[in-house]
């Protein structure tokens, strides 16, 4: 057995099933190895962004990695903005990094370059394999690795010798790391702060956004007034009717000091302190208000929702009686498109179920609102920054998840980023409605261009965030890959649209055309 088909077995023996893939000749054996391990399913995608994005996408909704298959220093830079989105989302993904051979690298050729320093940026873990009989063991212990409390990305270094090489065998899977218990001292301090009746929040967000977590919080809310907050970009809400209902933090700056406002303690919970996403003249960036103790009730490898919950215990609040999100849909919406009227016609036909890939951005700033109270689903977003990650990670989610309904809310401007994801989907034949937002502008620049203080752009300025030269047909090129597509031009034809595009088995895009510049 050579090095890449044992390495193939030890992830598939340490739970690893999915390995989405855009391999070059380094990596050849690897591709090779796939039919001898049935177990493992390859997943092709035309761009390593799309191939990372994925990954991200699985990992939210199974909490376990896949792996990825990028060809060298150069595929690893085309797949770092998405794994950057991976890093702050906190979750195990196996990165697999196909090397020249070990007797090749003193040539320099042309692909040479410092992997180590481009996996460093995103990786938790890093190792590159040295030789064939210590492959599988590498590839047991980056999947360990992947799996240390909150997650994080592994990044295995893969000689083109030390794949094709024989006398390899597989091993078996590593313990898998758990995360920590807060302790009781934490515990007992957090409670004589809530205990204290000053203006107080929880903020939530990593592991604490799932339902488990979400209800003890709401219990220790009930019992002391606190405000719950999650963050602005959680890496998967669990959210409907039935759920308690949380507001996350603003992306503007003004928008989240008007929330923190008056508070004396703010407690984090698998959450950062809160700074705004830039800096902005004469603006602070640290939005914690003056006055306020910052605490921290669980974080990095500690378990949030067990320390909420004893939390809730040591409070007396176990049992409390709490407010959930009442069942309610918007109207189905009329007249014209707009992002108000797609929010409405995404909670008018939303299924149980659902799991939500958004980065619609700006245009999309109604749809939460809209389908707080539609049956429960998942929300997944954008948690580092880095646009064109909404496909791949409603791509990654739709294999992790193949009997639930996954939309894509995509930005037209993000979506030109990793629009290769669409040929995947047709080509696994995934569940997947992606509804694009096409005010044919980067709407936010426009926004952002006045908040960093740019009161008179001039023509060559706007020029740089207009795209409506060339109109992008995003119907036509989704079909040119195979997808059904279609452009409503009404707020009717859209939610019908939406409706049967949700009902229908396989990948569909919606081209919703909305009014252009902010």
């Amino acid at each position: 057995m050579n090095g890449a088909e044992a390495l193939i077995r030890t992830l598939v023996n340490s739970g690893v099933e999915v390995c989405f893939t855009n391999p070059g000749t380094s990596e050849m054996h690897f591709i090779a190895a796939l039919d001898s391990v049935p177990e493992m399913r390859a997943v092709l995608g035309l761009f390593e962004g799309v191939v990372t994005g994925a990954a991200d996408g699985y990992a939210r909704m199974t909490d376990s990695p896949a792996a990825t298959l990028l060809h060298l220093g150069p595929g690893l830079g085309n797949g770092i903005a998405n794994l950057h989105n991976a890093r702050r989302a906190r979750v195990p993904i196996v990165n697999i990094i196909g090397d020249h051979a070990t007797s090749h690298r003193i040539y320099d050729a042309p692909l040479q370059s410092d992997i180590e320093s481009l996996a460093r940026n995103v990786s938790g873990w890093y190792r590159s394999s040295a030789t064939t009989a210590e492959l599988a063991g590498d590839a047991a212990d980056a999947v360990a690795a992947s799996h240390q409390p909150p997650g994080q990305v592994a990044t295995l270094v893969l000689p083109a010798d030390v794949s094709w090489t024989e006398g390899a065998s597989p091993v078996a899977a590593r313990p898998r790391p758990v995360a920590n218990e807060v302790s009781g001292d934490v515990i007992d301090s957090i409670a004589k702060v809530l205990r204290s009746g000053e203006p107080a929040a929880l903020m939530v967000g990593g592991r604490a956004t799932r339902e488990r977590g979400l209800l003890a919080a709401q219990r220790v809310a009930a019992a002391t007034g606190a405000k719950i907050i999650g963050e602005t970009f959680p890496t998967r809400l669990e959210r409907g009717a039935g759920l308690p209902a949380i507001d996350r933090l603003g992306y503007l700056a003004e928008f989240a000091m008007a929330q923190l406002a008056g508070l004396r303690h703010l407690i984090l919970v698998d959450a950062k302190s809160p700074a705004s996403f830039f800096a902005y003249p004469n603006k602070p960036s640290d939005l914690v208000p003056d006055g306020c103790k910052v605490h921290v009730l669980a974080s990095g490898s500690d378990d949030p929702t067990a320390a909420l919950q004893t939390l809730a215990e040591a409070l007396g609040a176990a049992n409390a009686d709490i407010e959930l999100q009442n069942a309610v849909r918007p109207d189905r919406p009329t007249g014209d498109l707009t992002g108000e009227t797609i929010g409405n016609a995404l909670g008018a036909v939303l299924p149980d179920g659902a799991i939500v890939a958004d980065e619609s951005n700006t245009s999309g700033l109604w749809t939460s609102g809209a389908t707080a109270g539609v049956p429960r689903h998942d929300w997944l977003t954008l948690t580092g920054g880095a646009i064109g990650f909404g496909m791949p990670v409603a791509t990654g989610a739709a294999i992790a998840c193949p009997d639930r309904p996954v939309i894509s809310l995509q930005a037209d401007g993000s979506a030109m980023y990793t629009l290769q994801a669409l040929w995947t989907q047709v080509r696994e034949d995934l569940n997947v409605t992606t509804v694009i937002f096409n005010n044919r502008s980067y709407a936010i620049l426009n926004l952002e261009l006045s908040r960093v203080g740019v009161e008179t752009p001039g023509p060559k300025a706007l020029s740089m965030l207009d795209l409506s030269n060339p109109d992008i047909d995003f119907v036509a090129l989704a079909t040119g890959m195979g997808m059904a597509a279609e452009r409503p031009e009404t707020a009717e034809d859209l939610t019908d649209a939406l409706e049967r595009a949700i009902a229908e088995p396989g990948p569909h895009l919606i081209e919703a055309m909305l009014p252009g510049r902010w």
